[in-house]
């Protein structure tokens, strides 16, 4: 693997579960080295899931861990502070996110870490802030789908509210925390100054629903919810079902791409037809030609409909499982790991960073650690003063 854009970076990763982990696991992808400072009894989500078999090294963990060092300290301890300030001296970015004001009373906030390593780059993730009014409330990802309003935007209007199916405010956070990081270094090396980043689970969740929350903010209005069928509210962007009872996608949103789709499917009156003339016009009478579409893709495979218009140039996309859809992976997509101790054997897969680069892919083969797994490794560098 060439040299990547991260290599030389060192993070001490106070973090657990996922919205810090994350972040730090990205830029390990990118080939940052990140020490894991875990407490004795290491990451909660080690154990997390209900198969205690894969207790330790669970799935979760896993997908958030990949190539990082472990060791595990006591931070109300002495000697294993004192060992967690050689760490952090000698890294260039801390990240924590425990809630507000526990890492300061640990020893560890920005200003005590500051004296240690001026020109820190110090990550704070949390719920909501680290001063606004709710710094205090308690949050995981489900509580901030509902107060973010993101459980409202899915489902059809009148359903109750809609969870995001996997934890998307997590994920999404520590995206936003790895950027702002990363825009940290940046600023680091033209300024020779280190940064404090505060990264609200909230605020990071509005910004990803900008194209939500923008309309409001101009229009006063919240958006209408759509259930199924895509953010243009057209009857040509949705779900439809198949001949063979599974569904597909479509997003026909362009007038070339109607037309094109009127064509194929043996339509070609609806080219003249006053209610479906324009996008408007489609929306104005959303049921009629919803119906139309869906008893022509009721004669057909959803494998059929997927590769004809796909291959045609219109958006169109069968509804697969996550084990369906892994299959369609791409070269570098996915990470080949062994991972000693699994109760199916060591050899798994886990996804990349989303990207490839040449040169700096991004990657590790480097199975997640093991609890304190580098201990030894880590206090030999911290004696050798490197």
């Amino acid at each position: 693997m060439s040299q990547q854009p991260l290599e030389g970076i060192r993070v001490a990763d106070f973090s657990h579960v996922m919205a810090g982990p994350f972040a730090s696991h990205l830029m390990r992808l990118m080939g940052a080295e990140i020490i894991k400072i875990e407490p004795k009894n290491g990451d909660h989500f080690r154990n997390y899931g209900a198969d205690r078999a894969y207790d330790g090294m669970s799935p979760a963990f896993i997908a958030a861990n990949v190539g990082k060092k472990s060791i595990a300290l006591d931070l109300k301890d002495p000697a294993d502070v004192e060992i967690a300030r050689k760490i952090v001296q000698r890294s260039d970015v801390l990240l924590e996110n425990f809630r507000p004001g526990v890492i300061a009373r640990l020893g560890f906030g920005y200003e005590e870490v500051k004296k240690l390593r001026p020109d820190i780059i110090f990550c704070s993730v949390s719920g909501y802030g680290q001063d606004s009014p709710q710094r205090d409330w308690p949050a995981i990802d489900n509580i901030v789908q509902a107060t973010s309003g993101m459980m409202m935007l899915s489902g059809a209007e009148g359903d109750p509210p809609v969870r995001v199916g996997f934890p998307i405010v997590d994920t999404l956070t520590a995206q936003t925390a790895a950027i702002a990081i990363l825009g940290a270094l940046v600023q680091r090396m033209q300024t020779g100054e280190g940064a404090l980043i505060d990264v609200s689970m909230l605020d990071a969740s509005m910004a990803f629903m900008t194209s939500a929350l923008t309309p409001y903010l101009i229009t006063g209005k919240t958006m209408k919810r759509l259930g199924n069928t895509g953010y243009s509210a057209l009857p040509t962007s949705g779900l439809f079902e198949a001949g063979d009872g599974r569904h597909i996608s479509l997003g026909v949103v362009q007038e070339n791409q109607f037309a094109k789709l009127a064509t194929i499917l043996g339509k070609a009156e609806w080219l003249e037809d006053a209610r479906y003339s324009t996008n408007d016009a489609r929306r104005a009478n959303f049921d009629d030609i919803y119906n139309e579409l869906a008893a022509v893709f009721a004669t057909r495979d959803s494998a059929d409909w997927e590769r004809e218009l796909s291959d045609a140039g219109i958006p169109c996309g069968k509804i697969r499982h996550v084990g369906e859809a892994v299959e369609l992976a791409g070269e570098g997509a996915l990470l080949d790991l062994d991972i000693e101790g699994l109760p199916d054997g060591a050899g798994t897969r886990v996804p990349n960073a989303g990207f490839r680069m040449q040169p700096g892919q991004p990657g590790t083969s480097k199975a997640p650690p093991r609890l304190d797994e580098d201990r030894e490794e880590i206090l030999a560098w911290l004696a050798g003063g490197s």
